[in-house]
């Protein structure tokens, strides 16, 4: 495999002088039937209100085989180094089903490695559902709340949220889910409010164990536990540790049970591991979770196909790509018509921003264009009521990219004035992505909306495990593809120690630097 820099590609060079399409004179009933790649889950991915014709997804096609964007990616899966910056094998793929080859790494097959773990998450969320382990003051548990921060909190928190709905449409009992992430005390302060120690199971979740943030909130909570002043509750029968072999929680006695993941899963990539595995199986049960872990591999299987118009996630990242680096377009709204992914935008904030956001290439040689783009989004209609003027009538493009489902989660619903609210929140999606592709003319000039405005849809009947699996994995497929054409290093996060050394460095008294301490003064 030969990694290069975008700008040297022949591919690039050709895409470059291309012009984009204008989406009011382009976009028809045929184009919207055509434009559209079948992805996992039951999702489709409809791209016609993006500005490409044949010519440009000729030329994409191109980028893609002169990068090798299907070769790296099944390198990866075989167990490559793909995280030059560390020297690690990237194996988030290996956590929901092996793809291709089995991969063996620190003496054991990962794949193997992964499946134990998860054996054990099954036999415990059982024990802890079915009431077979209770609390220490024998009490079934009722809730779970889970302690991490970054890709142990955004990822599992989102899937959470967005499977609640589902479960209790399907009648699937529940352990209540709550998160406890900043080490601002107010979020743990909130959190724990009104809550019943006796019958609250807590996961603790720091792969080296010795993260800051998140052991502050154990020890806020075990705090709390103890202030309670209930009798003969023990705290350590009321937390578990999901974590790496070689941390100190490990093998730490103040657990109930601990569960692992490796250096080779990133925080980002984590929810199909450990860490978003204990959380909803404990919540949702064992086997709503594997179907997710089911829609995630079939999103995977697909990314191996090497035609543009057929892997979904590989023509979303080809496009971005255009749309990133020929119309120079810094900004990507993510715009779920699902009140279900609320926090999914946020998830996709780390995802892809952390991944990345990076200026330099896999061998450390400065960048000359641009990489990942800003993230930011909201649940419709919600949005509509908040940046969607900037949207319709900024002076700045920003493409959207559009999530909606033909049916509600709970099913609950009622007609006013002839129609439903699914059907009018569908209605909302629609004219939107019309009303931005196509504008408005107007005499006034503060009615007038320019259009071409540019956005996909990702769609499918209903928003449920499998679903949700292939959505999650859809984006991160998107991700590595970018790092692939991009050539970047998507699997480390520099970008984020340096505030954490400075931190430390306060914490201990500002050692001497004069504008740490007087920042420090003013708190």
């Amino acid at each position: 495999m030969e990694f290069k820099n975008l700008d040297t590609t022949d591919a690039y060079a050709r895409l470059s002088t291309l012009q984009p399409k204008n989406l009011a004179e382009v976009l028809n009933k045929q184009r919207i039937a055509d434009y559209q790649a079948k992805a996992a889950g039951g999702l489709t991915y409809s791209y016609a209100a993006m500005p490409v014709d044949g010519n440009t997804l000729e030329v994409l096609q191109e980028l893609a085989d002169e990068q090798q964007l299907i070769a790296k990616y099944r390198a990866l899966l075989n167990g490559a180094i793909m995280n030059p910056g560390e020297k690690r094998l990237v194996l988030h793929h290996l956590t929901r089903g092996q793809v291709l080859d089995a991969v063996t790494a620190d003496g054991e097959d990962k794949g193997d490695f992964y499946r134990q773990v998860l054996a054990k998450v099954k036999g415990f969320s059982e024990k802890i559902r079915s009431g077979k382990l209770l609390g220490s003051t024998g009490k079934a548990f009722k809730t779970v709340v889970q302690i991490g921060i970054g890709g142990s909190d955004l990822g599992p928190r989102a899937l959470y949220l967005a499977l609640r709905g589902w479960c209790k449409a399907e009648n699937i009992p529940l352990l209540e889910g709550r998160f406890i992430s900043n080490v601002d005390p107010d979020d743990a302060s909130a959190v724990l409010e009104g809550l019943d120690f006796e019958t609250t199971l807590f996961i603790l979740v720091s792969k080296s164990g010795t993260t800051l943030e998140t052991l502050t909130n154990r020890d806020l909570v075990l705090e709390a536990i103890k202030a309670s002043g209930i009798k003969g509750i023990v705290a350590e029968k009321h937390m578990v540790a999901v974590t790496s072999k070689t941390s100190p929680l490990a093998s730490s006695g103040a657990l109930l049970d601990a569960f692992f993941i490796d250096d080779y899963i990133g925080g980002r990539y984590s929810s199909t591991s450990a860490v978003g595995a204990v959380v909803l199986s404990l919540a949702f049960g064992y086997p709503v979770f594997e179907q997710l872990l089911q829609g995630a591999h079939e999103a995977d299987l697909l990314a191996l196909e090497p035609e543009l118009t057929k892997n979904a996630a590989m023509a979303d990242a080809l496009i971005g790509v255009y749309l990133r680096n020929v119309l120079k377009l810094p900004t990507t709204a993510i715009l779920p018509y699902s009140q279900a992914l609320t926090r999914f935008p946020a998830h996709l904030q780390q995802l892809d921003m952390e991944s990345n956001g990076k200026h330099v290439n896999r061998s450390g040689e400065k960048l000359a264009y641009s990489s990942g783009p800003i993230i930011f989004g909201e649940p419709g209609t919600n949005g509509q009521h908040s940046f969607y003027q900037l949207l319709h009538q900024g002076t700045d493009t920003i493409p959207l990219q559009f999530i909606g489902f033909s049916s509600s989660q709970y099913g609950k619903d009622i007609i006013v004035e002839g129609s439903s609210s699914q059907t009018k929140l569908n209605a909302n999606l629609v004219a939107q992505i019309v009303a931005f592709a196509q504008g408005k003319q107007d005499a006034n000039p503060n009615k007038q909306f320019e259009g071409n405005r540019y956005s996909s849809l990702l769609f499918a009947d209903r928003l449920g495990p499998a679903t949700l699996g292939a959505l999650l994995a859809h984006y991160e497929n998107k991700v590595m593809f970018q790092g692939f054409v991009w050539n970047l290093n998507s699997f480390d996060q520099e970008g984020v120690q340096l505030g954490k050394v400075l931190a430390t460095k306060v914490l201990n008294g500002c050692e001497g630097d004069e504008v740490l301490s007087s920042y420090a003064a003013l708190l």
